[in-house]
């Protein structure tokens, strides 16, 4: 954590944290050496008189397998990092983003600050700087390194996490879980997974489907509880076979501890196989309870550093992999933007320029109550017109089939032609303020 960190960017580490990393790994790593377990070996007599077997020390099988492999993943991950030193793409911090048009800084917190996108990822991490690339998008041969890279990390995260797992596997499990773990399976499961686990015709697949496992809490949950069945019905076959002292038994009492002990059995191998489909299928699933408990109660040193060992290879291998996916969704999306941009508003071929369609303003005659764009400003202070404008069809009589519309209540007068003269003479005057330009513009 205090080399790492989270890894915030794709860059070189400093040669002193670089320095001390090496330094303590080595100071971890030399208590392995002192962890060590005895083979044969056949040695020369000096005076070449024949060969003798002696015993001799070799690291522990475990160590022997596991240490080598993990220390050519660290020397691995560490050159993969040292190679991100002169790259096509920059970090920009989320205080302060610089705008890539020379404009000066751009404060901004947000993840499309200055008209970039960033991954759903920054979204949730906000304090993680904001990657950065050319306004045509990374070259294609750092593109190609930048997979390259990605995929090489994904092979590292797969190898720590399989020793992790293996590890975890070979621990010894705690009292204190055991002594945890309720009295029986159907309160481990609940009654629902219960009724499917004993059912005649049992499919781990058709379970996992009628489970909710939309999120990682939920499936965490679950495994916990199939986990804690497992060792529960475990428990019961082996206290059914442990050496009792000698009483005797009924031929009916015997029958029935051995169909006990073959249901117990059944059960945990269908929880087990369930577990393995439920890991099958959610690969990055977290530490389950168990796996906590025996990092915690683990007494076994050798164990103890295979474990922190590979667990820390695994978040640094799984944080470089995720700023890489943060670089290259920067750079896709910038490339798309970049040819939505370049996209020309003629058609290919027709050469005929594209018409946007314009929205009505809301200025326009068809927002108005009135049907004529001549009729009376709101503004005028002459009396409104209650009649046909010149030039319109008569307005048909009112009937049953056709009522009449209803209009709002205007004070009605007796309309002379001095009146109409009036409107339209201040009709005309409106038009030609407009063309003179001393009228607001208006639609």
């Amino acid at each position: 954590a205090t080399v790492f960190g989270e890894l915030w960017r794709l860059e070189p580490l400093a040669p002193a944290r670089k320095a001390m990393w090496t330094r303590e790994m080595d100071w971890l790593l030399s208590v392995a050496d002192s962890i060590v377990e005895l083979i044969p070996s056949l040695q020369e007599l000096p005076d070449g008189g024949g060969q003798f077997e002696v015993m001799v020390p070799r690291p522990r099988s475990d160590l022997y397998m596991n240490l080598p492999a993990l220390r050519k993943l660290d020397a691995m991950l560490l050159a993969m990092i040292d190679e991100f030193k002169e790259t096509d793409f920059w970090y920009v911090d989320r205080g302060i983003v610089v705008d890539d048009g020379g404009g000066g800084p751009c404060p901004s917190s947000s993840s499309s600050s200055c008209g970039r996108p960033s991954s759903v990822r920054q979204e949730d991490k906000w304090w993680l700087p904001c990657p950065r690339v050319p306004p045509k998008g990374l070259p294609e041969e750092a593109r190609r390194k930048l997979q390259q890279s990605r995929d090489c990390a994904n092979q590292i995260l797969k190898a720590a996490m399989a020793i992790n797992s293996d590890v975890l596997a070979e621990m010894k499990i705690p009292e204190a879980y055991l002594e945890s773990l309720p009295k029986s399976g159907r309160s481990c499961l609940g009654e629902i997974i219960y009724r499917y686990i004993t059912a005649e015709q049992f499919s781990p697949e058709c379970l996992l489907d009628c489970l909710d496992l939309s999120s990682e809490h939920h499936t965490l949950e679950v495994a916990n509880r199939i986990e804690a069945a497992i060792h529960v019905w475990r428990l019961k076959g082996q206290k059914k076979t442990a050496p009792q002292a000698k009483s005797k038994k009924s031929w009916g009492g015997k029958v029935k501890g051995l169909v006990g002990d073959t249901k117990s059995q059944v059960l945990s191998q269908r929880a087990d196989g369930l577990l393995q489909s439920l890991r099958l299928r959610h690969p990055g699933l977290p530490q389950t309870s168990l796996d906590m408990n025996k990092i915690q109660y683990n007494k076994d040193v050798g164990q103890s550093i295979l474990e922190s060992y590979s667990r820390v290879l695994e978040s640094l291998a799984f944080n470089t992999i995720a700023r890489i996916d943060d670089v290259i969704y920067v750079d896709d999306a910038t490339k798309k933007s970049a040819a939505a941009e370049t996209v020309s508003i003629f058609n290919r071929g027709t050469g005929a320029p594209v018409q946007k369609k314009i929205s009505p303003s809301p200025f326009s005659i068809q927002h108005t109550p009135y049907a004529s764009p001549f009729a009376t400003p709101t503004f005028c202070s002459s009396t409104p017109v209650n009649g046909n404008s010149p030039g319109r069809a008569p307005l048909p009589p009112p009937s049953k089939k056709n009522p009449p519309a209803k209009q709002p209540e205007i004070k009605v007068e007796k309309l002379f032609s001095g009146d109409v003269e009036k409107v339209w003479t201040y009709a005309g005057n409106l038009s030609a303020r407009k063309e003179a330009g001393d009228a607001p513009e208006r639609d």
